[in-house]
């Protein structure tokens, strides 16, 4: 039987079961919206009743190559046919072949592997810590590295911040983002890293001056202080380039990855320069580079080089923001973004947009309370943009 068959009743109840089940067994840490998502193919997910949207959330920028793209799917079944899962105590072929691709794209040297983005900012930081012998940390404000602990003490916003004070790293100084004048007066002795997002995400899709990057890393370079980029959010072609680093001409000590790199299976890494490394026994993930989240990896690459998905983001997205631009609302602030991470900036919180957008097909995400967040799969149509502008045109 399929869903287009069952009762409509039988729907309801199965909703219903969801969310009843979700409020009693979950830990209630979410705010989710009214929405059971079943599938989805490319740009779209479909839900329980079988509506369709077009996702411009992509898992927050994870589905890049689009949802249960053949390529990785494909490979994830192949590989859990073979192992799954043996530890890092054992080498595999697998993850010695992501590692080299990886090195490759990236441009850097060696790479540690787990599990998701605030486990690859924590490896950065103890990196820096244990290269450096040094404990500070310079971050930006409106930063967003992650909710476990050490990614919190470089976290900015307060409502992430102040239940779990103190910190692990309380000597953390926040300055303005985009002021390489400020990093420079906080610098002192006892800084280990810089860490930046080279376009801050959640903080509103906030791009910094052409200049403000490479001038960081010369402060870094005259003060001793390592350089992080935390590219969790614009890695593997969301900026239209593999990573963010690359379209501002400016080379990190280490960098932090996840997110996309999966194509939807949960996986996350850091790439370090010639000279920095782990030594053995210094850090470790038991999950870490496991073969299945390797296979995904690899295949998730592959597709976004055959399908030229890095061009077709600075095509879609150069076409999406223009659209965007064009919108005959007198209440935006400012459309920004590069490739197909997007920002729309409205003059109050966004919420009714997000709601409007849902009830009409288009799935949206309000960030910094009113910042329309658009990082949908790079796959997506000019059809689909156009359908998704049309219905942000009438929120």
């Amino acid at each position: 039987m399929t869903e287009k068959t069952i009762d409509s009743g039988d729907l309801q109840a199965r909703y219903n079961s969801t969310i009843e089940k979700d409020s009693k067994y979950v830990m209630q840490s979410y705010g989710r919206q009214p929405l059971v998502l079943s599938k989805g193919k490319g740009a779209v997910v479909q839900d329980i009743y079988g509506k369709e949207y077009i996702d411009c959330v992509a898992g927050i920028a994870v589905n890049n190559v689009g949802h249960c793209h053949p390529t990785v799917v494909k490979a994830i079944q192949k590989q859990a046919e073979k192992l799954i899962h043996v530890s890092n105590l054992y080498y595999t072929e697998i993850q010695a072949e992501l590692a080299e691709t990886l090195a490759s794209i990236t441009g850097m040297e060696r790479v540690f592997f787990c599990n998701s983005g605030a486990e690859s900012v924590e490896a950065a930081m103890k990196l820096a810590r244990v290269a450096t012998g040094k404990s500070a940390f310079v971050a930006a404000e409106h930063s967003f590295h992650g909710r476990t602990i050490g990614a919190l003490s470089v976290t900015h916003k307060s409502m992430y911040r102040d239940p779990f004070t103190p910190p692990v790293s309380s000597k953390t100084a926040f300055v303005p983002y985009s002021d390489a004048d400020a990093i420079r007066k906080e610098i002192s002795e006892d800084t280990a890293a810089v860490i930046l997002e080279p376009i801050q995400g959640e903080g509103g899709v906030n791009i910094p001056d052409p200049g403000y990057l490479k001038e960081v890393r010369e402060i870094c370079d005259e003060t001793g202080a390592l350089l992080i980029f935390d590219e969790v959010q614009t890695g593997f072609g969301r900026t239209g380039t593999w990573f963010c680093k690359e379209q501002f001409g400016v080379e990190p000590d280490i960098m932090s990855m996840a997110k996309a790199i999966g194509g939807g299976f949960p996986m996350g890494a850091i790439a370090a320069r010639s000279g920095l490394s782990f030594e053995r026994g210094q850090h470790a993930s038991t999950f870490g580079g496991g073969p299945l989240a390797c296979a995904a990896a690899l295949a998730s690459i592959q597709a976004i080089k055959e399908e030229k998905l890095l061009e077709r983001s600075k095509e879609m997205g150069a076409y999406f923001m223009k659209k965007l631009s064009g919108m005959k609302r007198d209440d935006v602030v400012e459309v920004r973004g590069k490739g197909l991470m997007i920002g729309v900036e409205i003059k109050y919180p966004c919420g009714k947009f997000v709601d409007f957008a849902r009830e009409h097909g288009v799935l949206v995400n309000c960030t910094s309370d009113s910042v329309l967040r658009l990082v949908p799969p790079l796959v997506i149509t000019k059809d689909q943009i156009d359908a998704v502008v049309d219905v942000l045109e009438q929120a």
